[in-house]
């Protein structure tokens, strides 16, 4: 049977596509691609006879016609028969197509597979059409927490362990990277920084290359393997020292080989 789908974002994940309103999750593992989260709707009405529960599929008619109604007993007769839940991430070898090819460059197959069947249980009555007194009415009900994942504020010693996830990628750089969109782009991304940080960009004999003074919610910053002069720099390796106020600094060190010009763009 053919059931309703939806999905959501985090509007406040702008950089990982969260406040788009389309499905394209990032390739994030540390929010999970924007938390675009698949919900998957059964037939509430098949398995209960009541009108006022989710249908078979109707390209989400009711679900548009509870949730433009912003009261809480709308939103739980349209989550009340959510049966599945699962997030999703982009994948870097398929890059997504443009809006107006759809932007999914493939077709997926998910198999959800289960112990048991999704039936009403109950361990105190063996009738369970009857729901007096019942909890969720007899239906499977799941509990899980997110206390160990959820965010955590004003604490140094958590900060101080993100600064080993930052990172610039591709490294080594061999003189191209999937984040290019052209002959003439050179590009790297410093990535997993902070809101507020600053990014200084050394050669090997010290010289400063490059800063970033970086206070915006981008979780990354581009460069373009340019100096403060706009000068294509030479190949070698950096170091990229990143210090964020307040709780620490880190270094990294990147190896990139330039490519030729390619006079035929010209």
């Amino acid at each position: 049977e053919r059931l309703n789908m939806a999905f959501g974002e985090d509007s406040w994940l702008s950089a990982d596509n969260g406040k788009d309103m389309l499905f394209n999750p990032s390739p994030s593992r540390q929010y999970m691609g924007g938390q675009h989260w698949i919900y998957v709707f059964k037939n509430g009405q098949a398995a209960s006879g009541a009108a006022n529960r989710m249908p078979a599929y109707d390209r989400g008619a009711f679900i548009m016609t509870q949730l433009s109604d912003p009261s809480i007993t709308s939103e739980k007769k349209v989550f009340r028969d959510c049966a599945w839940v699962g997030s999703s991430r982009s994948n870097a070898d398929f890059p997504m197509l443009s809006i107006e090819d759809g932007l999914i460059p493939n077709t997926a197959r998910v198999s959800l597979r289960v112990a048991r069947s999704y039936d009403r249980y109950s361990a105190q009555v063996v009738d369970t059409d009857n729901i007096d007194n019942a909890e969720n009415n007899w239906d499977p009900t799941y509990t899980f927490s997110t206390a160990d994942v959820a965010t955590r504020s004003e604490q140094a010693n958590v900060l101080e362990d993100m600064l080993e996830e930052i990172n610039i990628v591709p490294n080594p750089y061999y003189a191209y990277s999937q984040y290019e969109t052209n002959k003439l782009d050179n590009r790297v991304k410093i990535v997993n920084l902070p809101e507020e940080c600053t990014v200084r960009i050394y050669n090997l004999s010290g010289t400063l290359i490059r800063t970033y003074n970086k206070a915006d919610p981008l979780t990354y910053v581009d460069w373009d393997l340019k100096n403060e002069a706009n000068v294509p720099i030479a190949g070698g390796v950096y170091i990229i020292h990143v210090d964020v106020p307040d709780v620490g600094q880190t270094i990294r060190k990147w190896f990139g080989v330039m490519r030729p010009i390619d006079l035929d763009s010209f």
